[in-house]
């Protein structure tokens, strides 16, 4: 009986000396996400929000279907019809906009030629209509928020024909304007480029010309948002659905060395504008409850796609908004009646309110990560060692803090947040094989940026980074 107390005394020690050195380490508890994924309100953006005005989205979409048709192809010098005419209202209507801006805002037309090819005949002179509200900070990037102004009817080349466009997109539009209205009179870290792109019926070409002329600039492009058919809660069946609005994103960065990257180390649903994403939902979630950004994990619909294309393929950050439930008999139809059945994009199947509620989400989500500091850089996760925790290597900026995100492999969004310090080297009690783990910067007003997915640092890797 002496011999058992002296065996537990020896197995006691024997636990204590292999314990894993890792949990000499201090333990950093993670926090719910419902206790501060959600970041404080800003009064400011909250009275944005609330601006949102469906009248005045009632009445853009009106005179944007007054045009009579907005083919990419159309008239470009009529005063009343065709697509010039349009391009030209809405510069004056981002225009109007300058004066609560205390002149910042710039409204401009930018033309591109687009090449000739199975949806152009040949080339042809095209314009986006564009205003530039300028950030405070050039670090903190820039913001792209956009509709498409072409519209079409069955005949992808039919340039005459009635192409009223009503949800398709001149909703997405009306969305732009009604953000650069309630947005301009404010500040922001990063500027906003608010635009209607043309082309996109004849291959995203308005949306390319930009995204070329950005990146040929050396812009950091933060986000870009599309809205297109943003307009409608009443599908071809009768369903309905007036409290979401669907939030599309690539998993996987376009550029074919980081995408293999990404999937070596599990990253399928972690790439750049996914993370885009997921702050868009939370900025819903916070500024406009009871209408949720629900997010779905592709680059667009099946086998379709959007203006945030080109963006994404340009290496930027980028998703689409769409409504839920799509009406497919009045999209790309000629305004006719058949055996009783209605066809065509006309604005009686319009609903503003629905639609306003869209322009909320993106003046949320705009603002919020417009007020942020710059997403992190050379965010690294160490692997020159094996280990249970988990060491994330950033290059700080100053006075800016840190959150680090976490989240199991089977989970879409966030679960927890461990709060970092400013040192740009901070290790927390998770398993890199068990967990999900981001990184992102946080202001002194509590507004995040979106999050950035850790690259791995490997044995012979450089660090810090030249």
């Amino acid at each position: 009986m002496r011999l058992l107390p002296i065996l537990l005394l020896f197995l006691a020690g024997l636990a204590g000396c292999q314990r894993p050195a890792t949990s000499q380490r201090p333990v950093h508890p993670p926090v719910p996400a419902r206790d501060i994924l959600a970041p404080r309100v800003d009064v400011q953006i909250q009275k944005m929000v609330d601006a949102v005005d469906p009248g005045r989205i009632e009445a853009d979409i009106e005179t944007l279907v007054s045009f009579g048709t907005r083919h990419s192809l159309s008239d470009a010098t009529s005063d009343s019809r065709g697509v010039g005419a349009a391009a030209r209202w809405v510069k004056s209507r981002f225009a109007e906009a300058r004066a609560s801006s205390d002149g910042r805002l710039v409204a401009r037309l930018e033309d591109y030629v687009a090449p000739p090819g199975k949806r152009v005949p040949r080339e042809w002179p095209m314009q986006n209509a564009v205003a530039v509200l300028p950030g405070t900070d050039p670090a903190a990037g820039t913001f792209v928020v956009s509709g498409h102004l072409d519209s079409r009817a069955l005949d992808i080349m039919d340039a005459e024909s009635a192409a009223p466009g009503a949800n398709d997109d001149a909703s997405g539009v009306a969305v732009a304007l009604e953000a650069c209205r309630v947005m301009a009179p404010h500040r922001f870290r990063a500027t906003i480029v608010f635009a209607a792109v043309t082309g996109e019926e004849q291959g995203l070409l308005g949306s390319a010309a930009m995204a070329k002329r950005l990146a040929s600039e050396g812009a950091r492009v933060e986000g870009m948002f599309t809205n297109d058919i943003v307009g409608s809660s009443v599908a071809m069946n009768g369903d309905t659905d007036r409290h979401r609005v669907r939030v599309f994103s690539p998993g996987l960065p376009f550029d074919p060395a980081l995408r293999d990257l990404y999937l070596s180390i599990g990253g399928e649903n972690d790439g750049p504008s996914r993370q885009l994403a997921r702050a868009i939902r939370d900025a819903a979630e916070t500024y406009v409850p009871g209408f949720e950004a629900m997010l779905v994990f592709r680059l667009d619909r099946y086998l379709r796609g959007g203006d945030h294309r080109p963006f994404h393929e340009a290496g930027f950050p980028a998703v689409r908004f769409t409504e839920v439930l799509e009406h497919y008999r009045r999209q790309h139809e000629n305004v006719r009646t058949e055996n009783d059945v209605v066809y065509g994009d006309t604005i009686d199947h319009v609903d503003f309110p629905y639609a306003a509620n869209v322009a909320r989400v993106n003046v949320a989500a705009l603002a919020s990560l417009a007020r942020a500091p710059a997403a992190p850089t050379d965010v690294r996760l160490d692997v020159r060692g094996l280990a249970n925790d988990s060491r994330l290597l950033w290059t700080p900026a100053e006075g800016v803090d840190y959150e680090i995100l976490a989240r199991p492999t089977d989970s879409p969004i966030w679960t927890e947040i461990i709060p970092a310090d400013r040192t740009g080297d901070f290790t927390v009690r998770r398993s890199k094989d068990h967990f999900h783990l981001a990184l992102r910067a946080v202001g002194p007003a509590g507004h995040r940026s979106r999050a950035v997915f850790p690259m791995p640092l490997k044995e012979g890797d450089a660090w810090p980074p030249p």
